[in-house]
């Protein structure tokens, strides 16, 4: 019986939309798309967890006034990675104040006091403000492909929410030997108390895997997006110790590399403050 019911389920579901890799099957090629926005930044949705408890997500729309609102995110996770962030005291929620120390991969910090991250005594429990949590602010980055979306959300996962995010990658993927990209998601929200304010927490549930034809589209779209992170990421260190090094003050932007030859519908140049969309 419950054999039958998973098929009825699987077989019912819409398929999952996947950016083409086929240029001749998009609308406009990638070298229309970049004669477009030569000279300008291409950047792609940044998703928060809301503060106060709200169990909705804010999505940036195309009328900045009025954004979307989303009680779940489904889609595929493409790659997730660390970010580390230590900001001075009292200045952790504002956007226009830039960390003392920053890291993209949690390892190695780059600023004051920079170093290793493992070691690194503001990256200890009870360094926080009133002696809780750390100091430096552990989050977690993923990119989350929307059925039917050519460009990802970048969805930043606070410390709070990172433990239930550790336990679903354990029981959904690790366990069951899959990489996240196989997989269907959704990512909800739970209000939470610790005592004083309400907060929201990050939940996670796997609807379904891919399967056939699915899985090698996805496989071949996360892999190459992952290997252009990594060099996104390594540019943006570089370019955040040479300004230190030189002590200009200028915006870090970054920049993908050339056109490897797997070719997708948007290929862009990359807004420093927000994440990369792969070519």
């Amino acid at each position: 019986m419950n054999t039958q019911n998973n098929t009825v389920a699987v077989t019912e579901r819409e398929q999952f939309l996947l950016p083409s890799m086929n240029i001749t099957e998009c609308d406009f090629t990638s070298d229309e798309l970049a004669e477009d926005m030569d000279g300008l930044q291409v950047s792609f949705p940044r998703v928060k967890i809301p503060s106060g408890g709200m169990l909705q997500f804010e999505i940036p729309s195309d009328d900045p006034e009025n954004p979307d609102y989303e009680k779940n995110l489904t889609g595929i996770i493409l790659c997730n990675h660390d970010n580390y962030a230590y900001w001075p005291e009292g200045s952790e929620y504002d956007d226009n104040t830039a960390p003392l120390c920053s890291s993209t991969d949690g390892k190695q910090g780059i600023g004051e006091p920079g170093g290793t991250c493992a070691t690194c005594a503001l990256n200890r429990f009870g360094t926080g403000p009133e002696g809780r949590g750390k100091a430096c602010k552990n989050m977690r980055m993923l990119y989350l492909l929307r059925s039917g979306e050519y460009m990802p959300i970048q969805l930043a996962l606070p410390p709070t929410s990172l433990s239930p995010f550790r336990e679903f990658m354990n029981q959904s993927f690790m366990i069951r030997r899959r990489a996240t990209f196989g997989s269907v998601v959704q990512i909800g929200l739970k209000k939470m108390n610790n005592g004083k304010d309400d907060y929201s927490v990050a939940t996670f549930r796997r609807l379904y895997d891919l399967e056939g034809e699915e899985l090698a589209q996805a496989r071949a779209y996360a892999t190459s997006f992952k290997e252009q992170i990594k060099m996104m990421l390594q540019q943006r260190a570089s370019a955040i110790l040479e300004q230190r090094d030189t002590g200009c003050d200028y915006e870090v932007t970054d920049t993908l590399p050339a056109n490897s030859g797997t070719q997708f519908c948007i290929a862009p140049p990359i807004d420093g403050d927000r994440e990369a969309l792969p070519a």
